[in-house]
């Protein structure tokens, strides 16, 4: 029944949150609105802007031959001098709007000045439809342009117009509507019905671009927002980042610091450490008389036990500490698993026997050397071997395997029938100075050092480390040595045939032999 609760109560702790940080977002988005001159952000605003004087250049000369092909068709219905003129100003309304467009792209980007040119566009656009307005519906072309033409030409200038000025959906309507709306009063004067026709199809025109233009609108600002959210979330990963590289550098920092001070404490507790087990052994072997009160020698000996376990626990913290610091370094040569397993067996062998505990030896026979350091290869057996002893029950079993893996390594498995490890507990004792509740509850504890050792040493030889283990079934821990490791034994090398002696001349073979002179001490 508590786990519910425990989940509902996490999930009470996570909403809120959520709703701060949704709450937060809609304020900015509504401060944002307030600020903005077409109800998206200030940022929008003017990279709007920025698209829309962009697309206005790189179509600058495309608008040239539309007005320049425009005005060469009008000079049929109107008079050459007109359509020039016509053409002249419509250029020159262009003109302005690239010069403005290219001035645009060189400013900074600041709320008062992105309102300034959103009005200048917006009122050249509105011109520049004007201008358009007045050669498609000239009084005097009434009868000479054909409805056909006049409406393609009024569709070219819209579409035009609102492709141009999809980024400022308002100036592309400054520009079309004004055309639009000409050439549907220009047909419904008229009064017969294909003009109603004709007019009904401008109008319905419009608004099919003016759509078109809302929509590209719209894509165009969720491109935007949607950079603007990677661009954020680029800099808070970044942000992240540095404070987890800050993190990790103050971490790594202070593991260092702490491997020093270890090292340093070991050693300058390891000096009085010295003269507290010689001592204590001179009073525990009473060389120098028997003790006055025969409990002293007790007392001695409690003494030196001591002293043994806090050597040990120091050495253990020493070689730890060595290890993270980096400093141990493997002194490798040709070492027999074998050997060292049986050595660790033969000299753990009393301490398991006066526990009732058996210990079975499994090696393959004739396994070859491997190239390591034969005193962290001792330690890792010992290391093993000992945790096994200590939490296998009085009459237990342990197996000792030595053997060939698949890949063409050496293994090495100390297995047990002891009360096993939880599984959860398991990163906790291969930890540096993690211990279980099996360890806590035993008569033996000790520093939680002996697994992490062991496994920083087989990982410096490029080994693995497993460690299996089931509750009240038992524990088993293998270690593996690379094959790169195994010395297996060269090959003969084949033997050289004697070089070919030349055969003699005629002159060697008529010139006489002389026996070599021997010294006399050669009895010849």
């Amino acid at each position: 029944m508590s786990e519910p609760a425990t989940l509902s109560s996490d999930t009470a702790g996570i909403t809120p949150a959520r709703h701060r940080r949704a709450a937060t977002q809609r304020v900015r988005e509504a401060r944002d609105r307030l600020t903005s001159t077409s109800g998206t952000r200030p940022a929008f605003d003017h990279e709007l802007l920025r698209q829309y004087a962009q697309t206005r250049l790189s179509a600058s000369l495309v608008v040239m031959l539309l007005v320049v092909a425009t005005g060469g068709l009008s000079s049929l219905w109107i008079s050459p001098v007109t359509a020039g003129i016509w053409t002249c100003g419509i250029l020159a309304i262009h003109a302005v709007v690239v010069r403005f467009c290219t001035k645009f792209l060189t400013i900074q980007s600041a709320p008062g000045t992105t309102r300034k040119w959103r009005r200048r566009f917006v009122l050249l656009d509105l011109l520049y439809g004007l201008a358009w307005t007045l050669i498609l519906v000239h009084p005097s072309g009434v009868d000479v342009v054909s409805n056909t033409l006049m409406l393609f030409v009024m569709l070219l200038v819209v579409a035009v117009s609102s492709m141009l000025a999809a980024s400022l959906p308002i100036a592309a309507f400054a520009a079309t509507i004004p055309v639009t709306a000409a050439i549907a009063m220009n047909f419904v004067i008229r009064g017969t019905l294909d003009d109603y026709i004709l007019a009904a199809l401008a109008v319905t025109a419009e608004c099919y671009f003016a759509l078109l233009a809302h929509r590209l609108h719209s894509t165009t600002l969720a491109t935007l927002e949607a950079r603007a959210e990677k661009d954020a979330l680029i800099g808070e990963l970044e942000q992240a980042k540095a404070i987890s590289d800050e993190a990790r550098h103050r971490a790594e920092a202070a593991n260092v610091s702490k491997s020093r001070f270890l090292a340093q404490m070991s050693h300058e507790l390891r000096t009085p450490l010295n003269a507290i087990l010689g001592f204590s052994e001179v009073m525990k072997s009473e060389i120098f008389g028997a003790h006055a009160v025969a409990v002293y020698k007790d007392y001695s000996a409690d003494i030196h036990n001591s002293g043994v376990h806090l050597l040990n626990l120091i050495n253990e913290i020493l070689d730890l500490s060595r290890i993270e610091a980096g400093r141990y370094e493997l002194n490798e040569e040709p070492v027999s698993l074998v050997h060292v397993v049986a050595d660790c067996h033969h000299l753990l062998k009393l301490r398991a026997s006066s526990r009732g505990i058996t210990i079975h030896e499994v090696f393959e026979q004739e396994m070859p050397k491997l190239w390591g350091d034969e005193r962290a290869m001792r330690q890792i057996v010992l290391n093993l071997l000992s945790n096994s002893i200590k939490f296998t029950p009085q009459g237990g079993e342990i197996w000792l395997k030595a053997g060939w893996t698949a890949s063409g390594g050496q293994y090495l498995s100390v297995k047990d029938n002891g009360p096993g490890i939880p599984e959860d507990e398991i990163p906790i004792v291969l930890a540096s100075f993690g211990q279980g509740s099996n360890s806590i509850k035993s008569a033996e504890q000790g520093a939680g050092l002996g697994l992490p050792i062991a496994k920083s040493l087989i990982d410096m030889h490029g080994g693995t480390f497993t460690l299996k283990s089931k509750l009240r079934i038992g524990t088993e821990v293998i270690i593996t040595f690379p094959p790169e490791r195994v010395m297996s034994a060269l090959a003969p090398m084949a033997e050289q045939a004697p070089p070919l002696q030349p055969e003699p001349t005629a002159n060697e073979k008529s010139r006489p032999r002389h026996k070599p002179i021997m010294s006399a001490g050669t009895g010849l």
